[in-house]
């Protein structure tokens, strides 16, 4: 039986539209963010990070949100679809394994260029806790895992799988703020960015049979 058919799907149309709308609000945070009127927000944001993470219970939380942006990041993500991939694979689901694959690629390049459109500086009120050489903005860390733990929930079709993504992807964005190498409005573009692709890229989910 099939359990996405053609008509529940996203049409062309829809999907470019959500992207451009997505790009749109990014390039709008952006805009926003350098003319400083988020300035009192961000700072404010990471300013109470970081009282958190000095705080006894925050040195405790800091290893923790080292884990969520290691697991978050471009090699943790390889990992991860290093498992996902084969996975499918055995499981004879080759059409959702290159959805995935050419997804995340796809999704990576994008984030690539508009940082370097935007070429935004890191943040400097807070020590990094993270080693970091790329522009700020819009987060990697956000935009990459809204892409990937939004697509594995898509692929299982599970309620569970969609709530376990939502934790992942907000501890990873809240993780980046925790550790001073993004402002919250970075992290916010990110999301923004990767759930445009999302939608996107919905358009050729394979249809799932069971």
């Amino acid at each position: 039986m099939v359990a996405r058919s053609i008509s529940d799907r996203w049409t062309a149309k829809k999907g470019a539209g959500a992207l451009a709308l997505a790009l749109f609000c990014v390039l709008g945070v952006a805009l926003i963010q350098r003319a400083g009127w988020l300035d009192g927000l961000n700072g404010g944001l990471m300013g109470w990070a970081g009282a958190a993470r000095d705080s006894g219970l925050g040195q405790h939380l800091t290893p923790l949100m080292r884990l969520a942006t290691a697991i978050g990041d471009t090699i943790g993500r390889l990992a991860i679809l290093a498992l996902v991939l084969p996975a499918l694979l055995w499981r004879h689901r080759r059409a959702d394994a290159l959805w995935l694959a050419l997804m995340m690629a796809g999704g990576t390049a994008l984030n690539l260029i508009l940082k370097q459109i935007f070429a935004a500086p890191r943040p400097d009120l807070l020590p990094h806790l993270d080693i970091v050489h790329s522009y700020s903005f819009p987060s990697g860390h956000a935009a990459g895992n809204m892409m990937m733990f939004g697509a594995l929930a898509m692929l299982a079709g599970r309620v569970s799988a969609n709530w376990a993504a939502c934790v992942m992807i907000a501890l990873i964005g809240i993780s980046r703020v925790w550790l001073g190498v993004h402002w919250p409005s970075d992290v916010t573009a990110g999301w923004i960015e990767g759930l445009g692709w999302l939608a996107l890229c919905r358009v050729w989910l394979p249809a799932r049979r069971g």
